[in-house]
């Protein structure tokens, strides 16, 4: 069995599909070593494992609004794009959502994904609290008001300290947005004016093969907002796909055209199979104030990288407080590459690497990347609170895996 791209093999001997939570808590309980596995669209080996893995999809669906307390509780193995039209029918929304409604709650919370907007947090920063199935297959719950000194080390966790089976997500009233793209617009320009390109809308992206001298920028509105009042290049007449050449029926409404925020803020539609096809991902968060430099050391590079691109793209991630959110405590631009699935990608990861280590990059958990397990978790302020709060979870290491381990291994 493999990932959704194909370029990691799990190694697991078994994948079982539990149609209830007591089968699920007793496959926990008798399992020596046992790991969740969402829709896998992670590219690294962070959901890979020696032992089962284990999938929720399965299990009874799960969907409560409190209105209330403005919550939404789901089943972890939920995916967002069958999250997202039910909570909108219901008055709500979620503030933000990544590029592919096609991804799991559980998996996209475990790696701190995110999608774009000055304002935006992290995905995982909506968690209000989280059920977990332990190691003896009980269930405990963790929340942000009676966990408080360790909550922020328990959501973005890389599937290490439990099989999570309920999040319970913030929501905020739903609202309207409007997709509008511009193209030809200059590098130089974006280099130049990049606050302002990122503060034109609620929500956008920057699009770019790092060789040409153009990009398109994706500017998401919401309806009664207004931004920068940037809008260089020129407006796009047509519908568009993110990937140039590639048929834009998959992407999301654009032209202006009003429409529910679950149907604006992703790229691309649910019903339809994501992406530009055979594909790698790598992808790294910088501190906000890096990215005028990060934008030109890559333009330098940009010969090497264009051959072996389908698209690259640049989007920015307000800061949060959770422990392993590669947006900790700072406000982020990110750096996407969507790579042709060549052997030689390699060598053109390496290169983005060198260049944009020594600027404070953080590899995204989900991604492709080159640098040594340590000099990840380096990266991290609160690595060694969360290798102690995996010890407190998770003694005997039965979430662990290979991935896990490199990165924050259990005290000897």
């Amino acid at each position: 069995m493999a990932n959704w791209a194909g370029n990691v093999v799990y190694q697991a001997p078994r994948v079982h599909r539990p149609a209830s939570l007591d089968e699920l808590r007793a496959l926990v309980a008798r399992s020596d070593r046992i790991r969740a596995l969402g829709t896998g669209h992670s590219f690294s080996r962070v959901a890979d494992s020696t032992g089962d893995l284990v999938r929720l999809d399965a299990l009874p669906p799960l969907l409560e609004v409190d209105s209330a307390r403005r919550t939404v509780t789901v089943g972890a193995g939920m995916r967002y794009a069958d999250l997202t039209a039910a909570l909108h029918r219901a008055g709500f929304a979620l503030p933000n959502l990544a590029s592919l409604p096609h991804i799991s709650v559980a998996g996209c919370v475990a790696t701190g994904t995110h999608g774009s907007g000055d304002g935006n947090r992290c995905l995982s920063a909506s968690v209000r609290a989280l059920e977990l199935i332990a190691p003896d297959g009980e269930s405990t719950v963790v929340d942000r008001e009676s966990h408080p000194d360790t909550f922020a080390g328990s959501v973005v966790a890389l599937g290490a300290l439990g099989i999570a089976t309920r999040v319970t997500l913030d929501v905020v009233d739903t609202f309207e947005v409007a997709q509008r793209v511009r193209v030809d617009v200059p590098l130089d320009e974006i280099g130049a004016h990049l606050d302002e390109v990122f503060a034109a809308a609620y929500s956008v992206s920057v699009f770019t093969d790092w060789h040409g001298e153009r990009a398109s920028v994706w500017l998401k509105q919401r309806a009664g907002a207004t931004g920068s009042g940037w809008a260089g290049g020129r407006a796009a007449t047509r519908r568009l796909h993110p990937v140039p050449g590639m048929p834009p029926g998959g992407s999301t409404e654009q032209l202006g055209v009003s429409g529910p925020w679950f149907e604006r803020l992703p790229h691309f539609r649910p019903d339809l199979v994501p992406g530009a096809g055979e594909e790698l991902q790598s992808e790294y968060y910088l501190p906000r104030a890096a990215a005028a430099q990060a934008v030109t050391a890559l333009r330098g590079i940009g010969g090497l990288l264009q051959p072996l691109l389908h698209i690259a793209e640049v989007r920015t991630v307000r800061g949060d407080d959770l422990w392993l959110s590669p947006a900790y405590r700072q406000d982020s631009v990110t750096f996407h590459f969507t790579w042709i699935d060549n052997p030689a990608v390699r060598t053109a990861i390496a290169a983005v690497e060198e260049i944009l280590t020594p600027l404070g990059a953080r590899p995204h958990w989900g991604k492709l990347t080159l640098l040594p397990p340590a000099r990840v978790a380096a990266r991290y302020e609160r690595a060694a609170d969360f290798r102690r709060l995996r010890a407190h979870h998770d003694p005997g290491g039965k979430f662990g895996n290979a991935f896990v381990e490199e990165m924050f291994p259990l005290p000897r």
